[in-house]
Parts: structure tokens; C-alpha cells; sequence
């Protein structure tokens, strides 16, 4: 039982953003729904997933940035270290 896995979306990412963008220029939740063949619980799931930040990327988008940025910092440091420790090795 612990092994269960989703199954993947038949949606893209694209085609979900494109959903959430109808219901926000006015078109009710409920008729993208019946058009697209999904649950109500499956759309706001998305909206909740793919909500739109201040700018106009996802929240997804923002947290793997941010995520990245992190990485980057870390490695920098990582690398700087080694420098620092090879230049010591030298002395």
C-alpha cells in the first residue's frame, strides 16, 4: 500500500495555466471544468498549485528560483572554500 503512486496529468503545465487564466478573464470555474472533463476539487487544487505571484509567475516558478539561488550561493561557497584550502596546501 505505501508504494502507490499518482498517476501523471493529462494535462500539461501550459494547458493548466491557459484553464486558470479563463476563469480569471471571466469564464466560471464550472464550464472550464465541464470543457477540460476535470472536478472542481481538481481546478482549485491547480489554482492552489499554480497561483499566480505578484509578477505573474507561479508560485512553483518562485519557490524552485528561490530553491535555485540557494544552490548557487552554497556552491559559490563550496568553491571558495577549496580554493581557500588549496592556497593554505601551498604555504
Amino acid at each position: 500500500m505505501g508504494d502507490r503512486q499518482m498517476r501523471p496529468s493529462k494535462f500539461t503545465d501550459d494547458q493548466i495555466v491557459q484553464a486558470l487564466r479563463q476563469v480569471r478573464a471571466g469564464t466560471s470555474a464550472v464550464t472550464v471544468c465541464r470543457k477540460l472533463g476535470i472536478t472542481q476539487t481538481t481546478f482549485y487544487r491547480w489554482r492552489q498549485k499554480y497561483e499566480v505571484v505578484g509578477d505573474g509567475e507561479s508560485r512553483e516558478v518562485h519557490e524552485l528560483r528561490d530553491e535555485n539561488q540557494k544552490l548557487k550561493q552554497l556552491v559559490a561557497n563550496l568553491m571558495l572554500d577549496q580554493q581557500e584550502t588549496d592556497y593554505r596546501a601551498k604555504k
